[in-house]
């Protein structure tokens, strides 16, 4: 087996989380082990999906995926420009690319990861799946004090068990998260609270709300679906910043009720990568395009894109989603710097509205 057909079974089954969708696109499925509750808009008592959505691909389509075009050539490592040593607290908002989803805003005075992500690979094992290549942005013992962390779904490359248990043991942070991902990370001890799309919590003095994207979710095998996922935004005296880990552009709907919900963005930190091949990964993963049609719907000032350039999960060359969203911007008129994918290591001072 060659080295990219050894990349594309570690990717599709585990990066994507693909081997419990594949499993569980044919399993008869009576319980779901992470949440019970009331059937909704969204969740059909067993499984969450995406209302009037796409279901995530079946086996079929990830074996053409697999035997179709061969993935592009990533090296094997990329040297980092610097590691980057934050302030202990940032009075206003600013916001450092760790790698891939995992980011550290600092707003106000307290310090956020999102999808926080140290481990070499994005596997359930140490010793298959893919494989970061590029270390993380910020060295985890230079982390300032971790106060909260968003947790966005439950796929490897978002949620790493390892990252987590040392968060509790340095940290100690509360975890914010959709339905079902708290019986995930049990086995942490982390605090952890669940929201549903549109509910909210408060932390500290933020406001935290569970906003929909376009996604799906799966552990390992029969899982699929059967934990929440979704995005968040930020309120407070910063403005309001939006997150979201993975999402399909899903015809704009993640964006479109945004500003009359949340007024003008500040920012908005969305993905970029994972886009290749289209015909498989458009429903679950925008690309850098449709990120920007996204910012411009969302109404935020001022864009970040992550996913990008740190794990190989799909076909396309490492620093395709930074050249296409350079070209995306210019094409719908948005000023150079509007919308930035920041690289591991990197900080920007958002700037105020």
């Amino acid at each position: 087996m060659n080295r990219r057909t050894l990349f594309r079974s570690g990717a599709a089954a585990l990066g994507l989380g693909a081997v419990g969708g594949l499993f569980a696109s044919c399993a008869q499925v009576s319980r779901n082990p992470y949440y019970s509750g009331p059937v909704s808009d969204h969740f059909d008592g067993t499984r969450f999906f995406n209302p009037d959505g796409e279901p995530p691909r079946g086996f079929a389509d990830i074996l053409r995926w697999r035997f179709g075009d061969k993935p592009a050539d990533w090296p094997e490592s990329v040297p980092l420009q610097a590691q980057r040593r934050p302030a202990e607290r940032v009075d206003d908002l600013t916001v450092t690319m760790v790698g891939h989803a995992t980011m550290l805003i600092q707003t106000r005075g307290l310090n956020i990861l999102t999808d926080p992500v140290w481990s070499d690979r994005a596997s359930p094992f140490s010793f298959a799946g893919p494989k970061r290549v590029i270390a993380p942005g910020i060295a985890f013992d230079d982390l300032p004090a971790v106060d909260l962390v968003l947790l966005s779904h439950n796929h490897y490359d978002h949620l790493d068990m390892e990252t987590l248990r040392r968060l509790k043991a340095a940290h100690d942070p509360l975890v914010i998260t959709p339905l079902g991902n708290d019986a995930v990370i049990a086995g942490t001890g982390l605090r952890c609270l669940t929201l549903d799309w549109g509910e909210q919590t408060e932390a500290a003095h933020l406001g935290v709300q569970c906003v929909p994207s376009h996604h799906w979710s799966a552990r390992g095998v029969g899982d699929r679906s059967m934990a929440l996922w979704g995005g968040f935004v930020l309120t407070g005296a910063m403005g309001s910043v939006l997150f979201i880990g993975d999402t399909g552009f899903d015809r704009g709907r993640p964006y479109r009720d945004l500003p009359d919900r949340f007024g003008n963005l500040r920012a908005a930190l969305l993905p970029i990568g994972a886009y290749d091949p289209e015909w498989f990964m458009a429903d679950q993963h925008q690309n850098p395009d449709e990120a920007v049609q996204g910012l411009l719907l969302s109404g935020a000032a001022y864009g970040i894109g992550h996913h990008w350039g740190a794990i190989q999960l799909t076909n396309e060359p490492r620093e395709a989603p930074r050249k296409a969203l350079r070209a995306a911007t210019a094409r719908h008129g948005l000023a150079e710097g509007r919308f930035r994918a920041l690289a591991p290591g990197e900080s920007w001072a958002i700037p105020a509205l």
